[in-house]
């Protein structure tokens, strides 16, 4: 990445010095292109946002939307020292970080389920689970906006928990150009260009550029380059066209497992492991276990701390990242043309086509589990879940069943969105008609290579033995013996290799009617069409021993009708009831094989309704919103109970599919920023979000809450007024744990954090201190598969900007 940073910097140096004098005479924007602006996609009210376009594709009030809608704006972005959008979550109730992630990308869900992610409401990617999945940052980036609940008929194929719309920068005619440096701790560095302004009257370039590098926390390093460029030509004073690419290149280590949780049952003997003797430790009566001495059953005991069995292991900032991992290696290309005309005063479209493809390659660990004492279905320690004996030695801190997934993947993806809109007045009744149309289509190629330790092996028809990992056992997470050179030299499994394509169009129809200063009402439906079609590229023939046969070559097609129901009601000038009622549709397994016995099968549906007020004051400087919710996401598959229970029973099928996800709740968002000195954020969520088995969901807390304050004033007797800002963060304990591997009751602890920031503009100059984690606190920032990520320790970062 050396040469494309020494141009970036140049180009930075070049936009910034040489621009400015160039494009001067630009500055001065007739009356005429101040009109063309109407037609931007989002407007903006006073200091607050009060309009947004996300839940219906017009200017609206948010006091009069019919639906949940959160908005972060750039000064809150801005004052936080903000970079990535999984640390945009915080100011948004309701968005969290997805358990069972594995580290890689923004896996976040809203309400406890999917997101769709969007760049001014073309697709940007989606909720691909924990293969894998972009970190996207806020480098291009106004301001972030999240509608929540269903809106397929509006972004196509979509997840059933909303979306996720990034607001990306746009060409203006009056010149600004930007440097940005931010210096860190872990060596972490980053140089940053935004450089706008007119090239004729009617001609119009932005250019924004970022490179950035850091060890991170716990050798979590990142590299990351990205560069956007667009031109906006005015056709006439009602039509514009806009093309812009985007092109990121970074590298980002994955942590898959944290700090695990130790595999303690502590159903097996009645007690917790802090009050656990040896003597508790038995063997198994029938001697199908593993038989320990009463030494090492001693030596077992001695090894039990509080909180095995439930809460991760400390491992004092280590981390389980074996050599033989590798960065997520992704490259993203994008290519967009916008266009917009009014073709009257009263008829508006808008036309976006989008090219985009995202690469990815990455090595990982999937498994390393510490097993301490368990009976399962009635066998204590059976092999390999069992503690690890070697030569008569026993390895109380030993993780073992250990895989590394080691994936290639590529997915492009062609979408074009049509709206229409058109604005009349029947009666004193102010309408608005929406017309739109979509097509997407998204095409996947994806491998995936396995290596194992001794623990899996693979036997042919008759018996015969034809695999053994080769990795080494872990026997020690507090000091891991790890294996070195290359993923090839342990001797991998090709376990998955496919092509996939998704394709989807809609038609839909929308009605928004504003009936005086009381009501306003959306109705909106849509049409849609999802195929699917799954080609099984063939995988290791020794893997297939031990699997199923390969998926059958396989399409289906589903098709349904989506809508969008919902009434606002103000009462008075400053405050707004609405209720709305939505389902969507979304494709039932992206990533998962399509089988034969699924011809048949529905498409998932999701379902919202939402019971929501807002209440704005303060001359619109304050806007507060509280809903109630519920969100379900139908259709998909579980495991048969009566399986589960008698697997080897003939005639009861593996699984079904009419599992519902479901979340409910409610959500309180206030954004404020009053008499020029005051900055207030504050949103807090409760929800019991519960898996298709009915349990609560991997990951999700009960409760969350934040809060972030930013004071202006004359401090120190500065010639320029200064920002300080304090803010906090609670995240209520999440769940972490599996049935399945003995600790059903497994979590991540609670915990709270406070940052603080500090800010100075003199002129064209402005330095930011950020302070975060001030009170050095220890806690598990994500909750994965039997683990939690530890978060940063205390850490600082400072940001010096020069405009002009």
């Amino acid at each position: 990445m050396i040469p494309f940073r020494i141009s970036l910097l140049a180009a930075a140096c070049a936009s910034t010095f040489i621009a400015s004098p160039l494009y001067a005479a630009e500055k001065d924007v007739s009356a005429e292109k101040n009109k063309i602006e109407r037609i931007t996609v989002y407007g903006r009210q006073n200091q607050v946002v009060m309009d947004s376009g996300l839940a219906t594709k017009s200017n609206m009030s948010l006091m009069e939307t019919p639906a949940a809608v959160v908005i972060v704006d750039k000064e809150l972005i801005e004052a936080q020292g903000i970079t990535s959008l999984q640390d945009v979550l915080n100011n948004i109730s309701g968005v969290i970080q997805a358990g069972n992630n594995y580290g890689i990308g923004d896996n976040i869900v809203v309400r406890g389920l999917g997101a769709n992610y969007t760049f001014d409401g073309m697709y940007g990617g989606a909720g691909l689970g924990n293969t894998f999945n972009p970190t996207r940052s806020l480098t291009n980036i106004e301001s972030v906006e999240v509608l929540k609940g269903p809106a397929t008929g509006l972004y196509g194929m979509g997840s059933a928990g909303g979306v996720i719309n990034l607001i990306e920068k746009k060409p203006q005619f009056e010149s600004r150009h930007e440097l940005t440096t931010e210096i860190g701790q872990w060596d972490s560095y980053s140089l940053a260009f935004d450089s706008t302004a007119g090239i004729t009257d009617k001609l119009a370039y932005r250019v924004v550029g970022k490179s950035a590098q850091s060890d991170g926390y716990r050798g979590l390093g990142s590299d990351r380059d990205e560069i956007y460029g667009s031109l906006k030509y005015l056709v006439t004073d009602s039509q514009d066209v806009m093309f812009s690419v985007a092109y990121i290149n970074d590298a980002l280590a994955v942590d898959s497992i944290g700090d695990p949780i130790r595999i303690y049952n502590e159903a097996s003997t009645g007690k917790p492991a802090e009050e656990a003797t040896w003597e508790d430790l038995v063997n198994d009566p029938n001697g199908l276990g593993l038989q320990l001495t009463d030494e090492q059953r001693k030596q077992l005991a001695d090894s039990l701390a509080s909180g095995d069995g439930v809460t991760p292991f400390d491992l004092n900032g280590q981390g389980l990242i074996s050599p033989l991992s590798k960065d997520n290696q992704g490259e993203e290309l994008r290519f967009k043309l916008t266009h917009n005309i009014y073709f009257t005063d009263n008829l508006f479209l808008n036309q976006q086509l989008q090219y985009r493809d995202y690469t990815s390659g990455f090595t990982r660990q999937t498994g390393a589990y510490n097993y301490v004492y368990w009976n399962r279905k009635g066998v204590v320690n059976a092999n390999p879940r069992a503690p690890l004996v070697e030569d008569g030695v026993l390895y109380p801190f030993a993780a073992r069943r250990q895989e590394y997934r080691k994936v290639d993947a590529d997915e492009s993806s062609m979408q074009y969105f049509a709206d229409l809109r058109y604005d009349f007045q029947i009666d004193g009744i102010n309408n608005e008609i929406l017309v739109n149309a979509n097509y997407e289509d998204r095409d996947i190629d994806f491998q995936r290579y396995s290596i194992y330790d001794a623990d899996k092996t693979i036997n042919d028809k008759d018996g015969n033995q034809i695999y053994q990992g080769q990795l080494s056992y872990i026997y020690d997470i507090r000091n891991p013996n790890w294996d070195h050179g290359n993923f090839e030299d342990y001797d991998p499994l090709l376990t998955s290799n496919y092509k996939k394509s998704v394709s989807a169009w809609g038609v839909g129809i929308q009605h928004v009617g504003y009936f005086g200063e009381y009501f306003t009402s959306r109705i909106g439906v849509a049409f849609n069409e999802i195929k699917q079609t799954y080609q099984h590229l063939g995988v290791d023939e020794r893997y297939r021993a031990s699997a199923a046969a390969p998926t059958p070559e396989e399409d289906s097609k589903d098709k349904g009708i989506t809508y969008n129901l919902g009434v606002t009601y103000r009462p008075f000038e400053n405050m707004s009831v609405f209720i709305n009622h939505s389902k969507g549709r979304t494709a039932y397994s992206i990533l998962g094989a399509i089988k034969a016995s699924d011809q048949e099968r529905e498409d998932s549906e999701s379902v919202s309704n939402d019971l929501g007020f807002r209440y704005k004051a303060f001359d619109d400087q304050l806007l507060a919103s509280l809903v109630v919710f519920e969100s379900a996401r139908t259709n998909i598959a579980y495991t048969n109970p009566e399986y589960r229970d008698n697997p080897d029973a003939p005639g009861i099928p593996q699984f079904l599919y009419d599992g519902e996800e479901k979340t409910k709740g409610v959500e309180l968002d206030v954004n404020a920023q009053l008499d020029d000195q005051w900055m207030v954020n504050i949103n807090g969520l409760y929800q019991d979000a519960r898996d298709q088995d009915d349990e609560l969901k991997k990951g999700i807390p009960f409760v969350t809450a934040s809060a972030w304050v930013t004071h202006t004033n004359d401090w120190f007797n500065l010639s320029n007024p200064m920002n300080i800002s304090l803010g906090a963060q609670y995240v209520d304990k999440r769940t972490a744990g599996s049935s399945s591997f003995g600790i059903p009751y497994g979590y991540v602890p609670a915990y709270t954090i406070m940052n603080a920031a500090f800010s100075y503009k003199a002129e064209a100059w402005k330095v930011q201190l950020n302070v975060n984690n001030l009170l050095n606190k220890d806690y598990y920032s994500k909750a994965m598969f039997l683990g939690g990520t530890p978060g940063e320790e205390r850490n600082v970062k400072l940001t010096l900007n020069y405009a002009l």
